[in-house]
């Protein structure tokens, strides 16, 4: 148990948070495998460059991960009052989350499961 007042409790915890910009889409329709793909194409890329890549992947997963990517730039100019131009994707990751399970009629009466999959995709751009 974190000793001394509820208040000075909460200024140290304030202290060790994280500055860097960031923005994430949470119950995103598409799995983690394939959003992966995508984001290990534009990890420690300038966010130019990255939205270049995203721009013309032909994936499902590129089109939610360039408005991510425009969003998390926004964030750092109006929150951070960082330079658009400076800016570099440091990290970029998706985390699974909650799946949808399906049924699949088939043959002889039997019932197949057809389990759509969400993620959670987070990316955090840094200045160089």
């Amino acid at each position: 148990m974190a000793k001394g007042h509820r208040s000075q409790i909460k200024r140290q915890r304030n202290e060790n948070k994280d500055t860097r910009p960031k923005a994430t889409l949470s119950f995103a329709r598409v799995s983690v495998q394939k959003a992966c793909f995508v984001l290990d194409a534009i990890r420690g890329k300038d966010v130019q460059t990255a939205l270049g890549i995203v721009t013309y992947n032909p994936r499902y997963a590129s089109t939610l991960i360039k408005k991510l990517l425009e969003s998390a730039v926004a964030n750092a100019e109006n929150n951070n009052g960082m330079n658009p131009d400076k800016l570099y994707v440091e990290e970029c990751y998706a985390n699974k989350g909650p799946t949808m399970k399906r049924i699949k009629p088939r043959a002889q009466g039997r019932a197949y499961r057809i389990e759509k999959r969400m993620s959670h995709i987070t990316v955090v751009l840094n200045e160089r």
